[in-house]
């Protein structure tokens, strides 16, 4: 494995190591080997030097999942900006919040993507923000090759020498959390965000060269950080889905062979559904691993991959503020696999603190809280930071969870996310964990809404599997007392969907179920 102090140094070590070995493969058929990656980062840097950008230039940039983007994440490394990667299924609200409170230069967009007029909307952006230059980018041709400006390598500086202490790193990075219910909080990460996850990744799953990862989320996102790490790490392939749709994403996923399946519950049961389709023909012929994270997954998930695409589920877990805490390896015992997020590794810590403050023993639940070097330098509102962090550094991360005696994470849901039902606390996890067994159930959220008698009340918001018929409440209560759950923890409320909705991170979107069902 390949190591550098710096994402830059660890590119420059790769296209050493294997120059001629292919990187990134787009769907569209371009690719590009490790030599040729260095390559284009030092001239994509030069010709955005010559557009004013240096060392500490803050620019936000808001593209698909193209080679464009990879490359531009090294360019501006190269140089020593400060890059502002934001999803893009952000709109000219949060794209203004963001570049306002990231103090950005430059917005880097495309002109138009998927029906939507990106360049007038950054034209908007930039007259709100002022002072901000926008630079137009869309996906370049097999032959004309990424679509940046370019410049001659020759006018860079030579790369500093990092320094010898990693927590010494500027920040390089401003991370985005997803802001599904309320503005983004900016994370100030250094390199050391990327490297840490990415080489923890690489030492989790036991990535190799041979390995083919299809990037089924966006780049832009903190996870596609440390896939750059992992690929740059080991030599392995890595394919760019400009966008995932079942239709088209399974299939290409399936002719490049890929052997590692991202990225958590959303994708798995969209793989399920597939396979389910051709139960006779192995619908990824060299697939190693499926991985998780993001969001919790219930423990059905793992089984269900074993039995109809013969390998499980490996998670992970991690957020914005802290990627990649802790990781299961392959060798783990189905039900750790199944249950937990693996334990604590790359340096990271863990610790459960109890509701009343106290530090939790062996499988009692309370507040996940982490720390590490792959910890987040702070919010870029600082006035944030006093309820982020405890007086010892850790980060509350919100999460409910526990310990088992081997050290291994389950998450046990959200602080924020219990039902209060007559003075007594359920957890919407639980119940979701025992519905994804249902046979008829293809994804599940359940959520507390008001209610006059109770307080709140538990609603099951399903979505069905493919030619099932409908599920009744009857039938559902039926099944959950069969599971001995609690009579009180049974749903109040039945609801059928189409699609459960999820953010790009895998993560159930909650606040918008409790406004469409709160009626």
């Amino acid at each position: 494995m390949e190591t550098g102090r710096t994402l830059m140094e660890l590119v420059s070590r790769r296209a050493a190591a294997t120059p001629d070995a292919i990187m990134i493969e787009e769907e569209t058929g371009r690719t590009l080997t490790f030599a040729e990656y260095r390559d284009l980062c030092d001239r994509v840097a030069a010709g955005l030097l010559d557009r004013g950008i240096r060392s500490g230039t803050v620019v936000t940039w808001q593209l698909p999942t193209w080679l464009e983007a990879v490359v531009l994440m090294g360019a501006l490394a190269r140089l020593g900006a400060v890059q502002n990667p934001i999803i893009p299924i952000y709109r000219a609200r949060e794209v203004s919040f963001v570049a306002r409170q990231a103090g950005a230069e430059v917005l880097v967009t495309p002109s138009l993507w998927k029906g939507t007029d990106f360049e007038a909307m950054a034209r908007d952006v930039a007259k709100a923000v002022g002072g901000l230059e926008i630079i137009v980018c869309d996906r370049g041709t097999a032959v004309a090759g990424v679509n940046l400006p370019m410049g001659d390598p020759a006018r860079l500086d030579p790369l500093p020498e990092p320094p010898d202490d990693p927590s010494a790193l500027p920040v390089r990075w401003l991370y985005y959390t997803s802001g599904t219910t309320a503005d983004p909080k900016g994370a100030r990460h250094s390199d050391m965000a990327g490297l840490v996850s990415g080489t923890t990744m690489v030492d989790g799953l036991e990535l190799t060269a041979t390995d083919v990862v299809p990037l089924v989320f966006p780049v832009a996102h903190i996870g596609g950080f440390g896939w750059l790490v992992g690929v740059l790490a080991t030599g392995c392939r890595l394919v760019l889905l400009e966008g995932f749709d079942a239709r088209t994403s399974i299939p290409l996923m399936s002719r490049v062979g890929a052997t590692i399946g991202p990225a958590g519950t959303a994708h798995h049961l969209l793989y399920l559904a597939a396979q389910r389709e051709h139960p006779d023909i192995p619908l990824f012929p060299r697939m190693r691993v499926f991985t998780g994270g993001g969001a919790p997954k219930p423990p059905q998930i793992h089984y269900d991959l074993i039995a109809e695409m013969g390998h499980g589920v490996v998670s992970s877990y991690g957020m914005t503020e802290c990627p990649i805490v802790t990781f299961c390896v392959p060798s783990d015992p189905d039900d750790k696999l199944a249950t937990t997020e693996g334990r604590a590794r790359g340096g990271a810590e863990v610790r459960i603190v109890t509701i009343d403050g106290r530090s939790a023993g062996p499988s009692e639940e309370g507040e996940v809280r982490v720390r590490g070097p792959q910890r987040m330098r702070g919010y870029l509102d600082e006035s944030l930071n006093l309820d982020a962090f405890d007086a010892d550094g850790w980060l509350r991360t919100g999460d409910l969870g526990s310990l088992d005696a081997d050290g291994y994470l389950t998450i046990s849901g959200r602080l924020k996310d219990i039902i209060i039902r007559k003075g007594e606390n359920i957890s919407a996890k639980e119940i979701e964990d025992l519905l994804y067994e249902h046979p008829k159930v293809a994804d599940v959220a359940v959520i507390g809404l008001p209610d006059p008698r109770s307080g709140e009340r538990a609603c099951a918001v399903v979505s069905l599997r493919e030619g099932s018929t409908a599920l009744t409440m009857a039938e559902m209560g039926e099944f959950l007392r069969a599971r001995e759950l609690m009579v009180q923890k049974i749903p109040e409320q039945l609801e059928i969907v189409d699609v459960v909705p999820r953010n790009p991170s895998g993560k159930i979107l909650k606040a918008e179920l409790r406004k469409q069902f709160d009626v």
